[in-house]
Parts: structure tokens; sequence; C-alpha cells
């Protein structure tokens, strides 16, 4: 039986490539990830110093380090300071916050879109969602398993397909600043609004929408896999739209 240095010799392989085992991300990663997103659900201007130190007072042997890392892979993005993975190019246009202190009084008048994170079974998910002020109603929602913007923008086609507003409320992720999406709405003839940096009260409707669906749906339902959270989350906000008090 030849040995394995031959066998490599033969194939013109180098013995590390017979020897390379994948690595696999620390099931611990998981837990960790999965809690960040609790925090950050319930204490969404918690910063990765906060987190950690809620962490270890749970038991978890983490540094700063860590989380911050983990944070990233998630993009978890905390309220004050925002992270840098929500900066648009510099290409993109910044417009104004329009709603400061104006009063919400009919349907149609605001629509306001955001982003979450949706956990499955393995990994995340990414969930946009298109709600009016006025009615708290949910027009429109996507699921995706990456961060392009063409989820948002399909979104946006789905709410726009049942009327308009007259202006639609957005952080300054690069998914709303890009010249597709707010290219679309000013075609439609619709005023651009969009928070301030570091602003949590800016789009406090869209936050406590993603309260309500975690803790009601994500969270005690568990699913498996982007379609199995695609049907139960249709489910949801049918209910959410139908019964549910705002």
């Amino acid at each position: 039986m030849l040995s394995v240095s031959r066998q490599c010799e033969l194939l013109g392989l180098a013995r590390s490539t017979v020897y390379y085992r994948p690595v696999v991300p620390p099931a611990l990663d998981e837990v960790l990830k999965r809690r960040l997103d609790e925090l950050d659900t319930a204490h969404p201007f918690y910063g990765s110093r906060r987190m950690t130190a809620v962490l270890r007072r749970e038991g978890h042997a983490v540094n700063r380090k860590r989380v911050q890392r983990l944070l990233q892979e998630l993009g978890l993005q905390t309220i004050y300071p925002k992270a840098n993975l929500s900066a648009p190019p510099p290409a993109h246009r910044i417009y104004p916050y329009l709603l400061r202190d104006v009063p919400i009084v009919r349907p149609n008048q605001v629509w306001s879109s955001d982003i979450t994170y949706v956990r499955l079974a393995q990994g995340f998910a990414y969930l946009v969602a298109i709600i009016d002020w006025y009615s708290r109603k949910v027009l429109a929602f996507r699921l995706s398993n990456t961060l392009d913007g063409a989820f948002c923008q399909e979104c946006l086609e789905a709410a726009l397909a049942l009327g308009q507003s007259e202006i639609f409320n957005t952080d300054q992720g690069s998914q709303f600043t890009s010249l597709a999406f707010t290219g679309r709405l000013e075609a439609a003839g619709i005023r651009i609004s969009m928070d301030g940096r570091g602003r949590a009260l800016d789009n406090i409707f869209v936050e406590r929408l993603w309260r309500s669906v975690k803790y009601e749906d994500i969270y005690p339902n568990g699913y498996a896999t982007l379609t199995d959270a695609r049907q139960g989350l249709t489910r949801y906000f049918t209910f959410y739209n139908r019964v549910a008090p705002k």
C-alpha cells in the first residue's frame, strides 16, 4: 500500500491538502450570536462594551474583541454609536429628517422601512418591512439570506402596488440610500426622509414592530429555514395587521 506521502507525490498534491479539515465555527459562537440578537432587540442602544459585560455576568468567558467580531458577522448595529456597516457609500445622497414634531393624522402620510435579523436553526436571515405610521399596518415584507439591496427594492415595489405615501422614512443604510431605491421614490413623487445618525426615536414605530415580531413569533417558533420563516411571518403579519392591538 502506498504511503500518504507517495500518493500525494503521484497526484501532485501537498500533504497539507490531505490533512486539511475545514474550520467549523465553535458552537459557542452560535449561542453567543443568538444572545446578542436578543440583547440588541431588547436594548438597541447597547454597544459592544455593555453587551460584553452582560455576557460575562451570564457566565460566558468572552472579551470585547470577540463580541465586536460577532456583532460584525451579524451586521447588528447599536443606536449609539452607529456601526460603520450602515454607512452609505460616499456617492449616495443623505436626505434630511422631515418628521420632527410633525403630527401623523392620516393613512399614507408616512411610510417607514428598516431591516432586522431573523435567526434560523443555522445562521440568520434578513427581514425588511414597510409600515404605515398612522395605521401601524405592515404593507409589505421580504426575507433574504444576503444584505444586498434587491430584496429592499422588491419590498418597496410590493408596497407601491397598494398605493403610496407622501413621505418615506428610513435609516441611512446603503440599501435605502442607493440610487435604485431613492430614485424609485422620487419617480413616484414621494418625499424622502432619513433618520439622524444615532437617533433611536426617529424610526420608533419600526423599532416597536421588530420587538413584537421577534418576541411574539420568531423566538417562540425557532424557524429552521428561510422558507419556514417566510411562511410563518406571512401568518404573523396577517394576524398583526388584522387582530393585534397597535
